[in-house]
Order: structure tokens, then C-alpha cells, then sequence
């Protein structure tokens, strides 16, 4: 293995010198003649290499395959040898392309900047959304963001020209968005630093959600690895109308699998219920994938996908995937799945998810039953609609219908509703066929084309913190405070037609199928059902054009971080394991109840602080309870018996030599993909996170920056480590797949023995040795 990736290192270097990454990654895909997106001209689709791999895949399992495994073994950087066993082997993956939002970018380039290579191996793209705080409305708050992160957008941008991304400028759109339309393809497989990378499935790619160093990988042109995913199966009959949309299609498979039945599992719909979904409402539902945990969700290539490719100019791709269709876009007859969950779209009811958690269903005919009988705030502060996950042409126009039809009877919005485009082009189209007018005259406010309250980037003053109350929205994700900063915030997920209507009766009281409203001329009446063009007569209106692409040959080029700088900060290698056992180790924090990124690294303001991995560990466990006082961000001091902030606890212990330890619940990191809640445990001194269960991205993350996840073999010892405790993890000179870690527990002088449990592989002990997998890359590179 070391010797393979000294050849790969050594590819590397002399294609970096003359440019030619791109082509040398590509080299096997030069049978077609279509190019992968127009930005990329020089890379040809692979379908044909796929075909061969598949082949060779058939030849050794001799049974039909799902399209899931179709799309991924078809990827194999060894097709010919891999073992390849569901929820077993792990996988070395050969991904088309890497696509980075700006709030994870900034650490991945600094990690590939810190790798010492020349420039990117595949296509990739850095997309500026994270960064736009909701305030006033679009071009102010846009202008807002381009003075405020210019330091970081500078940096991004520099970046990309000297080693060979593509840049979307801020204003451009949100990363999915622009992925669909530029992008993503049939039989794609892609790795993004979001977790929400897999709406792109909504065009029948497998498209998945990873940290920053799993991009640096793939942009070393590395293998890229991946344990093999289980494959639930949804088939989907009957057909969506009315109200229902595709957004109830994914929130009731959440409540089925909770968010975290999908995890270690892709999730492949279909069935003849696909066909009356359009292209980006497959989207929504593979993008949401992410809140059961899924490693990615996908659907087979139809004519909704063809239609799409064409309206966004890719017609030759559309046509070349026609031919691939049965061969490699579609499951095979008689596949087998690892679970199989039916789903009559005919019978399936708009449902309403939260609050703070996404797999918290309601049929919306049981919304104000359960609302009033779980002391829910019934009255709507406000409605949101838009997101990565629900701002297609096709989601603005249903919206757009829905408030002409109350504007037709005197009525407006009750409460403020905002609206984000999700992309520069969707802005644009929508502007000029009239839908953001329709908007404005309904009260509404269009927002930057950007993620804003979605992420938390929202400067909402309508209440104050504490305050409890009630917003719905179109998002993906509702965890306690992530829109607003206010745990008190009643946060709700639907879909974008729902949060209309919701939005004009102004109460979780009202169910639009049913219920009546009293027009300004005090008549009753009931809303009509939401209707809206899938793609625009006119075509697409691209709007302004955001793109910068990186020039032949950047290496002369210089990107510069100020050392005084408080948003960038060049990294510093993690230490090596010392070769010794980690003893009597302090408990920093023992975590009740659900922890997820944003508990462990809050987003909202601290995105301006995702490239200065100091200034960012200041947030670090902040939102997560203490189970000692049932409190945030408030735990004792074991060294000094004081109580104090977590960071400040952690630096304290991290200056006095003193290691640590985490102790977490089920389903531990769960939600979004950031690195820097496993960067942040490892800057101030942590070791091991030790939990009843990880998030699949999570718990990758911290293996790659030399933290060992481990489980609880009884998930019952939890109970046994109190935040008084000393951990020791005995025998790591010993630390092998699959063999358990010896845990010693002292408390209060009594000692007691328990089982430890890890994923960790060969490669991934080799990382924990090494201090990272960045330090394990630069030592088998000579």
C-alpha cells in the first residue's frame, strides 16, 4: 500500500509541474467525446471506463446489482481485486469530481496548501454560500458579505487560481444548487464538504458528503476510501399531486428511519412512482437524505433527468447516459436490497417535521392535535422558504400560485415570509417571469442566493433569545438553535408550498386541504391547490455571470495569509502518538442527550472563523449539555475544581500537559459535515471520543485528524463514567482491526474494566500513529 501511493505522490509532482493533473486523472475517459460539464472541456464522460469496471465487477458477483452498487463499485480504483462486501470491506473509490462550500473550503485548501502538491488532480470547485448573513435583503446583504469576508473571499479565490479550481463568486448561488445545474450527471460519483451534497442524486449521481481531508485526498489524486454501504431500497408507487410534494416524500421515509436508520447505508429509490417527480424534486428528497444519516440517496436515470440536463444545456449528456441507461443508470431486475420500504405517493399526506429534530413527522392533518398536546407556540413568527434543499424554479412557482390565489382574495402573508433563491440563475429566471414580484406584493423579502437562515446566518430581531416561539421553513435541518441562535425557537420543517399557506393563516392550527379562510370581503374560502411549471417556457435566465476559472498554469502565482490575520491561519502539524498507552486521562465534558456538529462547532457567527482553526476552537462543545449540571457550556475544572466555559477548560488542561477525553450519546455528530468539530477536540489536547454510537462523516473526521472514535461494546457503560473519572486505553501498541480496546475506568478509587469498540482499518491506524492522515500522506511521500 505505502508503495503505491509513493508512485501515486511521485504522478502527482511530475504531472503538477506541467499543468496536465486534470488530463493525466482523466486519460481513461477519452473514449467519449461529451465533455462533463461546459467548464470542463477537457474532461470526457466516463461512461465507457465505467462500463469496463462494471464488467469486470459482474465477472466476480454474479448477481444482479442495485443501481447504488452499479455507480460505486463502477468507481473502483481496483476493480479487479477489491473485496467488496456491504457493510463489511471498505472500499478505494476513484470520485469524478470535489465541490466545496467557502466555510469548509477555507480548511481543506489549507490542508492541500500544508500537502505541498502542485494542483488539483480532478475537477474541482469552490462555491462562495456559507458566508451571506440575512438581514435587509439580497443586494444589501451581499454587498454586506463581499466587504466583510473579502479577506477570505481573497484567499479563496487566490487559492483556486494556483491550483486549479474553479471559482463561484458570492452571489452565485448555493453549492447544490450550482452542482445540479452544472454539474452532476447520471452515474456520477462526487465527494463534497457539505453534508447535504447528495441532492445531487436528484440527477442519478451518488454524490457524498465528506470532511476537508477526504477532499484532499481526492484532490491528491489518491484513492478515496469508503466503507461499503448497506443499500435500502424505497419504491415509490402510485403519483404525487395536490399538495403533496417530494419533500413529504423524504419526510416521512425520516420518519420512518429516524435520523439515524439510514446510517452506513445508501438509500435508492424506485419504483413507478419516480416518473412523476421532476429532477429537482428528486433532489430535495436526496438532499434531506442527510438527516437519516445516509451515506447518500439516489435515483435512476428517467426522462425527468433528461429534461432537466437539456433545459440547462447538457442535452449531449442526456443523450449520452441514454445509452448507458439499462447497462449502468438503472437497478437491475430482481436486485436485492438490505431493507425495502413501500410508499404509495397516492395515499402519502403533506407532513410538517419538528421541532428540533427532522424525523419528528406530522401528517398535516395531525399538526394541530400534536401541536396543542405538546404545548407548541401555535402562532407562526415567521415562514422561510428556499435552501439547497427547496429552491427550484418549479418550488418558487407552486409558492408564487399559492400567494396569488390569497391575493386574489385580499389577502397577504400574515407573518414575514423570506424567500432564497438558490441559485444566481433561479434568481434571475424567477425575476424575470414575474414570480419575485409576486413575492414583494405578498409581503415577502428575496433574499441573497445564498444559505442564510438555513445555517444560521440570520441577524433576526423579531425576538428575543430565550423567547419562545414558532418558524416553519422549507429547510433540511431544524436541530435546537441552528436557524436563529434561540433555543427556544420552535423550528419546523415542510415543504415550501406548506410554509406559504402556513404563512397566511399564521397558525400551526391550519391545515390548507381542509380548512377555510375569510377573504378581505368576508367571504370564506379555501386555497387551491399549488401548481407550477417544472422548467420555464422561456428557458433559463443564467443572470450574471459568477464564474472564474483557474488559469492554465497558476504555479507562479502566490497566496498569502497575514500571520496577524483572525479568519486564516496557516496549520501546524498534530503530534505523533508517543508509542504509549493513553492513561489516566481527564474527562472534559460527558454530553447528554443528542450532540451534533452544531453542539460540538456552532455555526452562525463563527463561520467567519472556519480557516483559523484557534479562533474557531472557541466555540468548541459550547452547545452541547453537561450531564453534571444539565447546563451548556459549563463544567468543572478537574485540575482546579473550577467551573468554567468548555474551551477554556480544554486550553487550560491543554497548557498543564493534562489529555482528555469526550464522552458522548447515540448517533454522536450527527447533521452537518464539518471537520472542525473533530479539528477543535484535537487543537486543545483531546484523544478519544468515546460514544454509544458516530455519525458515518463524523466519525471519519476524527480518524483523519489522529482521534480515536470508539463505542461502547455495553452501550450500558456509559453509565460507568462519571465526569470525575480517569480513562486509560491500554494495549494501542496491540490496536488492530476489529480487536476491541481494553478501557480502564477509575472513579472515586474504584476501578473497573470495559470494552471499547472501533472502525478503525489498517490505513486509519496508520493515521492515529502518524498524528493524521495529513502528516501519514506527507511521511509516505518522502
Amino acid at each position: 500500500m505505502a508503495a503505491t501511493l509513493r508512485l501515486l505522490k511521485t504522478q502527482i509532482r511530475k504531472a503538477g509541474v506541467d499543468g496536465q493533473l486534470r488530463q493525466f486523472h482523466a486519460s481513461g475517459y477519452a473514449a467519449s467525446k461529451v465533455a462533463i460539464s461546459k467548464y470542463d472541456p477537457d474532461v470526457c464522460m466516463p461512461y465507457e471506463k465505467l462500463s469496463e469496471n462494471l464488467e469486470c465487477i459482474r465477472s466476480r458477483i454474479n448477481r444482479p446489482l442495485t443501481l447504488s452498487e452499479k455507480i460505486l463499485y463502477s468507481h473502483l480504483d481496483e476493480p479487479k481485486t477489491q473485496q467488496i462486501l456491504r457493510g463489511t470491506s471498505y472500499l478505494r473509490l476513484r470520485p469524478d469530481r470535489v465541490a466545496m462550500q467557502d466555510a469548509t473550503a477555507q480548511m481543506a485548501l489549507l490542508q492541500f496548501i500544508s500537502s505541498g502538491l502542485k494542483r488539483v488532480a480532478v475537477p474541482s470547485t469552490v462555491h462562495c454560500d456559507h458566508l451571506i448573513e440575512a438581514q435587509i435583503g439580497g443586494k444589501n446583504d451581499l454587498a454586506r458579505a463581499k466587504d466583510l469576508n473579502k479577506e477570505v473571499y481573497d484567499f479563496l479565490e487566490s487559492t483556486c487560481a494556483k491550483y486549479g479550481l474553479g471559482f463561484w463568486k458570492p452571489g452565485s448561488g448555493i453549492i447544490h444548487q450550482i452542482l445540479l445545474e452544472n454539474y452532476c450527471f447520471p452515474g456520477l460519483l462526487m465527494i463534497g464538504t457539505d453534508s447535504h451534497t447528495p441532492n445531487g442524486g436528484g440527477l442519478g449521481g451518488l454524490c457524498i458528503g465528506v470532511g476537508g481531508a477526504d477532499a484532499v485526498d481526492v484532490m491528491a489524486d489518491l484513492p478515496w476510501e469508503l466503507k461499503c454501504p448497506k443499500v435500502i431500497g424505497v419504491r415509490l408507487s402510485g403519483k404525487i399531486s395536490g399538495w403533496t410534494s417530494p419533500k413529504d416524500v423524504i419526510l416521512k421515509v425520516a420518519d420512518i428511519l429516524t435520523v439515524k436508520g439510514g446510517t452506513g447505508a445508501i438509500v435508492e429509490y424506485h419504483g413507478d412512482g419516480v416518473d412523476s417527480i421532476s429532477c429537482t424534486g428528486m433532489g430535495t428528497i436526496c438532499n434531506m437524505g442527510a438527516e437519516i444519516g445516509a451515506t447518500t440517496s439516489v435515483f435512476p436515470f428517467n426522462e425527468r433527468m433528461a429534461s432537466y440536463l437539456k433545459a440547462t444545456g447538457r442535452k449531449a449528456i442526456a443523450d449520452e447516459a441514454r445509452k448507458y441507461q439499462t447497462r449502468l443508470l438503472s437497478p437491475d431486475d430482481k436486485c436485492a436490497y438490505d431493507k425495502l420500504i413501500e410508499i404509495d405517493l397516492n395515499k402519502l399526506e403533506p407532513h410538517i417535521n419538528g421541532p428540533f429534530t427532522p424525523d419528528l413527522a406530522h401528517p398535516i392533518s395531525k399538526l394541530k392535535q400534536n401541536a396543542e398536546k405538546n404545548g407548541y407556540p401555535m402562532d407562526i413568527k415567521v415562514g422561510l422558504i428556499g435552501s439547497c434543499t427547496n429552491s427550484s424554479y418549479e418550488d418558487m412557482g407552486r409558492c408564487a400560485s399559492i400567494a396569488n390565489d390569497a391575493m386574489q382574495h385580499g389577502l397577504k402573508s400574515k407573518i414575514p415570509f423570506n424567500v432564497t433563491p438558490g441559485s444566481e440563475q433561479i434568481r434571475a429566471t424567477i425575476e424575470r417571469d414575474g414570480l419575485s414580484q409576486v413575492f414583494d406584493k405578498f409581503g415577502g423579502t428575496v433574499l441573497a442566493n445564498a444559505c442564510g437562515p438555513c445555517i444560521g446566518q440570520w441577524d433576526r430581531k423579531d425576538v428575543k433569545k430565550g423567547e419562545k416561539n414558532t418558524i416553519v421553513t422549507s429547510y433540511n435541518r431544524n436541530f435546537t438553535g441552528r436557524n436563529d441562535a434561540n433555543p427556544a425557537t420552535h423550528a419546523f420543517v415542510t415543504s415550501p408550498e406548506l410554509v406559504t399557506a402556513l404563512s397566511i393563516a399564521g397558525t400551526l392550527a391550519f391545515n390548507p386541504l381542509k380548512d377555510e379562510l375569510t377573504g378581505s370581503d368576508g367571504k370564506k374560502f379555501k386555497l387551491k391547490a399549488p401548481f407550477g411549471e417544472e422548467l420555464p417556457a422561456k428557458g433559463f435566465d443564467p443572470g450574471v455571470d459568477t464564474y472564474t476559472p483557474p488559469p492554465a498554469d497558476g504555479s507562479n502565482l502566490t497566496v498569502r495569509v497575514d500571520p496577524k490575520s483572525t479568519r486564516l491561519q496557516i496549520l501546524e502539524p498534530f503530534d505523533k502518538w508517543d508509542g504509549k498507552d493513553l492513561t489516566d486521562m481527564t474527562v472534559l465534558i460527558k454530553v447528554k442527550g443528542k450532540c451534533t456538529t452544531d453542539h460540538i462547532s456552532a455555526a452562525g457567527p463563527w463561520l467567519k472563523f472556519r480557516g483559523h482553526l484557534d479562533n474557531i476552537s472557541n466555540n468548541m462543545f459550547i452547545g452541547a449539555t453537561n450531564i453534571e449540571n444539565d447546563e451548556m457550556n459549563k463544567i468543572k475544572n478537574q485540575r482546579t475544581g473550577e467551573w468554567g466555559a468548555v474551551p477554556d477548560v480544554a486550553r487550560d488542561y491543554k497548557a498543564n500537559g493534562v489529555k482528555w477525553v469526550a464522552v458522548g450519546d447515540d448517533n454522536y455528530g450527527e447533521g452537518s459535515s464539518r471537520e472542525h468539530a473533530a479539528l477543535e477536540p484535537r487543537h486543545l489536547g483531546g484523544r478519544a471520543i468515546i460514544v454509544k454510537s458516530f455519525a458515518r462523516i463524523h466519525e471519519t473526521n476524527l480518524k483523519k485528524q489522529g482521534l480515536l472514535p470508539l463505542t461502547f461494546a455495553n452501550p450500558s457503560d456509559y453509565d460507568k463514567i462519571q465526569p470525575t473519572s480517569k480513562i486509560s486505553l491500554l494495549d494501542l501498541a496491540g490496536l488492530a482491526p476489529g480487536k476491541p480496546i481494553e478501557c480502564e475506568v477509575k472513579t472515586d478509587n474504584k476501578v473497573e474494566k470495559i470494552k471499547l469498540n472501533h472502525t478503525l482499518n489498517e490505513q486509519q491506524i496508520a493515521w492515529f500513529k502518524a498524528g493524521s492522515a495529513l502528516n501519514r500522506m506527507k511521511e509516505l511521500s518522502g
